[in-house]
Formats: C-alpha cells, sequence, structure tokens
C-alpha cells in the first residue's frame, strides 16, 4: 500500500452493538437483516440473493417426488449460512470493541 491508501482501523465504537444472541435471533426470523445490524448491508442482500436464486434453482430441478424442504435445499442451505456468519461477525464485533470485558479490565 503506498501512502495515500492507507488502511483505516476503526478505534472508536460504533454506534450501535448489539448483544450477538440478539443479532442470532434476529438473523433467525429476518434472513439479511442479521448482517445489516453488523454494518454489513451488501453482505445481507447478497445473502438474501443467494436464496432466492438457490432455492429457485433447486425448486426447479428436483423431481415432484421430492419433500417440500428438499426442493428448497439450496436457499435454505445458504440461509443457514447467512444465520451463522450474522453470529460470528457479531461476536468478533462485541469482542473487538471489548464490551465482553469488565469496566476497568485491560484489554488483552
Amino acid at each position: 500500500m503506498n501512502d495515500t491508501t492507507e488502511r483505516k482501523i476503526p478505534t472508536e465504537q460504533p454506534a450501535m452493538l448489539l448483544h450477538p444472541y440478539a443479532v442470532l435471533a434476529i438473523a433467525v426470523v429476518l434472513p439479511g437483516v442479521g448482517q445489516v445490524l453488523n454494518n454489513m448491508p451488501q453482505r445481507g442482500l447478497m445473502m438474501v440473493g443467494f436464496m432466492v436464486v438457490l432455492g429457485l434453482v433447486t425448486l426447479f430441478l428436483s423431481t415432484p417426488d421430492i419433500s417440500f424442504v428438499g426442493r428448497l435445499a439450496g436457499g435454505l442451505f445458504i440461509y443457514a449460512i447467512s444465520v451463522l456468519d450474522a453470529y460470528r461477525w457479531a461476536r468478533y464485533r462485541w469482542h473487538y470493541f471489548g464490551r465482553d470485558r469488565k469496566p476497568g479490565e485491560p484489554a488483552a
């Protein structure tokens, strides 16, 4: 990297930082919103887009004798990945910004 494109490292806490379990619960109910809460709206939109596309692909390529869950397996797979991804990044941000430490405890 040259001097004009230095990488910015966040030093201040974000305005809104939810507990990782709250982000997990929201991500389970509303797909893609967990990424938006983690300040990654493009990632959330991408996850929802892939859920729809792969759900439709598996729906139209599967045979009629397969169960409904099996026919939407592609979309459900991406849904599961998006929930885990939202929780993982929420947990990372929680640790990075030090919300898991007690007041006065030094950073690790």
